[in-house]
């Protein structure tokens, strides 16, 4: 697994530079360098909204923030939450006066540093309030939803709750439609390859090359069963079943949410496309906004994931309200 880099320890912060660098509406800021935020800054009156995790997920997490998504996204090293003083630059950046909603990912680093980062704010009166996203069926069962990861489904909560923010709403109402985003959505993922970590010497797992793993998380953690490769339309198949048992779609319409993991390419992700459309179609739910493409990647993992986000016609319109960042734009 070859690698383009310089110091493995100068990774994150030869990315960050290079993102700033290639989009200009994004900028370094925070003590340590180690938050994003828009270059416009953020406008007097609106709700803020902060975001973070650990690095090797682009175009989550910093590359969502922007006009009708985040605001402001602290970063940590490379599968490592941001530190406490990260996550407080990123909601104080956020703050315009209207309190900040935190909206990342479900996992116990994360959880610790920006809750005891809301707790310090506090004293400066900065109200902020959490929603956490828990979309990652293979985590936890639907009884332990709360133990769920977030995973790809995350930038739909982003793209619901940045909507609201634009329009003017209040912290409780950009965090209610966040929580109902959340809510809507769930996903699961399959890996065929693993990825490695520039600070490691070794892969984060192992994958026999005849092999696959369902249900297998962002940075790794263990599926639901690892067998032989199976053809593309039984893959999509499995995972388009666990999602509607997990989730019927009373709505009638979703968007889907084909995710590349870092290296598979294009092409195949067409190809999973095409069979989950088929599927959706014959179980007469409409299909709204489908996304294909690297969204929420895992450095170099081969695999991909799919997210199916049940709308209704308040989450249809905050989908399709304007947006625009340097890797998702509504227009």
């Amino acid at each position: 697994m070859k690698k383009l880099l310089n110091a493995p320890t100068a990774y994150v912060d030869e990315v960050l530079d290079g993102l700033t660098l290639a989009h200009p509406s994004l900028v370094r800021d925070g003590t340590a360098g180690r938050v994003i935020r828009r270059a416009s800054g953020i406008r007097s009156g609106k709700v803020g909204i902060a975001s973070g995790g650990g690095s090797g997920h682009l175009p989550l997490f910093t590359g969502y923030v922007g006009s009708g998504l985040i605001d402001t996204c602290a970063i940590g090293n490379v599968f490592e939450g941001p530190n406490i003083d990260s996550c407080m630059d990123a909601i104080r950046l956020a703050n315009g006066g209207r309190g900040v909603l935190r909206l990342y990912g479900n996992y116990g680093g994360d959880r610790m540093n920006f809750d005891m980062a809301g707790e310090f704010l506090e004293e400066e009166r900065i109200h902020t309030t959490t929603v956490l996203g828990t979309d990652d069926i293979a985590s936890g069962t639907q009884d332990e939803r709360q133990k769920r990861r977030g995973v790809a489904g995350l930038i739909y909560a982003y793209k619901a709750a940045g909507a609201k923010a634009e329009e003017g709403a209040d912290l409780d109402e950009v965090t209610r439609v966040a929580r109902k985003a959340v809510d809507a959505t769930r996903t699961i993922g399959v890996a065929l390859a693993p990825c490695r970590v520039p600070t490691a010497d070794r892969p984060t797992f192992s994958l026999a090359g005849d092999e696959i793993e369902m249900g297998m998380g962002i940075h790794g953690e263990p599926g639901i069963w690892r067998d032989k490769l199976k053809p593309a339309d039984a893959v999509v198949d499995e995972m388009i079943d666990r999602l509607l048992a997990d989730q019927p779609v009373t709505t009638g319409r979703i968007s889907i949410l084909v995710n590349g993991l870092g290296a598979t390419p294009l092409e195949e992700l067409f190809i999973l496309y095409r069979r989950a459309a088929e599927r959706l179609r014959q179980a007469k739910i409409e299909i709204v906004q489908p996304l294909v493409g690297n969204y929420v990647t895992s450095m170099e993992m081969a695999g991909a994931s799919i997210s199916l986000h049940a709308i209704d016609d308040e989450l249809a319109t905050l989908l399709a309200a304007p947006a625009d960042c340097p890797f998702w734009r509504v227009p």
